[in-house]
This record gives C-alpha cells, structure tokens and sequence, in this order.
C-alpha cells in the first residue's frame, strides 16, 4: 500500500534532521574544526555562537538557517541568520475522511499523509545571528 511507504519516508525524514548536530557537522569539516582554537571548539562543539565567529563556524555549530534576511542601514549592509524556536523541522501530519452516500451512489472515503518542511510562521525565532562580510557582529537570542 502506498500510505505506509509515505509515512515510513516521512519518519525518516524527520529522524535524520532530528540526528544532524555539531557533532556530525563537526565530523564533515575535522580538518577546519581542529585548527580552531580550544575556546571556539567548545562553543560549536555546545551549539553555541559568538561575536567574531566567520560563518562557516556559525554553519558548523548550528546547522543551516532556517531563514535569511538582508538588514541594510546608511553605513552597510548586514545578513541575519534566523533559526528557529523548539520543535523546527518536518512534521508529519495523518488525515482521514469520510462521507456519507445518497440514494444515488455509495459513500466516499479518504486518507493522507503530510510532510511540512517550512516551519510555522508564529513559532518565532530562537536565534539570530547578524554578519557583516562573513563575520559575526552579533548574536540575539529570545527568552524564553
């Protein structure tokens, strides 16, 4: 049946994204990774960015954004990482129907399995990070 394939591809979608830390992005770049120094190791190691980080330390400890935006002022021009609160990353969703027959014909029923990969617009953002020519200038991060 199709369903149950849908719904396994669907899983392991999300188990993997579940999966992909700082650990198995550290283990992509080990070369890059070990040249830095003890201190920036340990925050990326932690999930953790600081100002001063160049982006592909922000990639390695937080994994791609979730969205990008462009902050321009009279002075330059900024790009924000946003990531995302708790729970980000695919969902899947199981919906059923069913209707009722006229004296016509029979009843009708359905099924179906949804993956959402964008996360909700009313989740907001855990972090933020701002660069300026690939550096990071600064971190914000909402309370919880």
């Amino acid at each position: 049946m199709r369903v149950p394939r849908l719904l396994a591809a669907a899983l392991f979608t999300t188990a993997v994204a579940a999966c992909a830390g700082p650990s198995s992005r550290i283990k992509k770049s080990q070369a890059e990774f070990d040249a830095y120094p003890p201190a920036v190791q340990q925050k990326i190691r932690a999930g953790q960015v600081d100002v001063g980080f160049t982006d592909r330390q922000v990639t390695m400890a937080l994994g791609r954004p979730d969205r990008i935006y462009t902050r321009k002022t009279a002075a330059a021009s900024q790009d924000v990482w946003a990531y995302g609160g708790p729970g980000d990353g695919p969902r899947v969703g199981v919906g059923m129907g069913l209707g009722m027959g006229t004296a016509v014909g029979p009843g009708f029923y359905g099924g179906g399995v949804g993956l959402a990969t964008e996360p909700e617009v009313d989740r907001g953002e855990r972090v933020r990070v701002v660069l300026h020519d690939g550096i990071v200038v600064a971190v914000e991060s909402r309370r919880q």
